[in-house]
């Protein structure tokens, strides 16, 4: 299962990578980072991580909470979405339909 991962950096930008850079990214093992991408302003970062365990990710926040608020988002990829709307008949997968 994929995650997307919204991280608000509370304690500003300059506190999470100076822990990132002390300790790394701090992942149980069985979550696996996948890409993030940070917002312009370094407010925000927004990470894609993959797990078949959801509470590996409530471990990994563990480590971050007192610097960085969460918002966890289960996410499909657009193909995989595309063929479940397929499947249940709702939505035409033509291009142009």
């Amino acid at each position: 299962m994929l995650y997307m991962i919204i991280e608000t950096f509370d304690a500003g930008a300059d506190a999470v990578y100076a822990r990132f850079r002390d300790k790394g990214r701090m992942l149980p093992a069985g979550l696996e980072y996948v890409d993030s991408w940070v917002s312009e302003d370094m407010g925000k970062c927004f990470q894609l991580m993959s797990s078949d365990d959801p509470d590996l990710i409530g471990a990994w926040m563990s480590h971050w909470r007192d610097i960085v608020s969460f918002e966890v988002v289960p996410v499909l990829p657009s193909n995989m979405a595309q063929q479940r709307i397929s499947a249940a008949g709702q939505v035409s997968t033509r291009p142009g339909s």
